[in-house]
């Protein structure tokens, strides 16, 4: 089930009450904080009966509301319109996004690639190459290297490596 999809359907409907003036009770928001950080949970241990639970659970708090509040605020077409958005987003496959995953050790703020040497792209010139951009690395269990730093500077990072070992990360 897209989870993450339906949450984001149900926070862009919250938006588009605020926009048009109307509040939305904190209860509400809560609920919806909530199920995102459920969701996130979720990604890491999938198996857990009670996290699904919990996530299904708050996601239904937020998306009676909203539909009904909706409906009576700004009729049936308005509901209609976001029960179908909502059912198509629970119908998709789950998307994962680069800046959902959580790489221990990397701020926020800055991206990072994982690369693996390969011929001619040997662990240490992949070090070379980031310390010459002032960028961060450090050696994985499985052989790669986590290059992070400046967002500009890991894509001036893979311009260089793809350029000069025509090869892609």
């Amino acid at each position: 089930m897209g989870y993450q999809d339906a949450w984001r359907v149900l926070e862009e409907m919250i938006v588009d009450f605020r926009t048009r003036g109307e509040s939305v009770p904190s209860k509400i928001m809560d609920d919806l904080k909530s199920a995102e950080t459920m969701i996130r949970l979720l990604k890491f241990d999938a198996a857990r009966g009670e996290t699904i639970q919990k996530v299904e659970e708050y996601l239904a708090s937020v998306e009676s509301y909203v539909v009904s509040e909706g409906e009576k605020l700004f009729g049936p077409a308005y509901a209609e319109k976001w029960l179908k958005r909502l059912a198509e987003a629970r119908e998709s496959p789950t998307k994962e996004e680069e800046e959902t995953r959580f790489i221990p050790g990397v701020r926020r703020d800055e991206g990072w690639i994982r690369v693996k040497p390969s011929n001619g792209m040997t662990l240490e010139r992949l070090r070379k190459m980031a310390e010459s951009l002032d960028l961060y690395w450090r050696a994985q269990a499985d052989g790669s290297l986590l290059v992070h730093g400046r967002k500009e500077r890991i894509r001036s990072f893979v311009r260089k490596m793809t350029t000069k070992y025509g090869s892609k990360a």
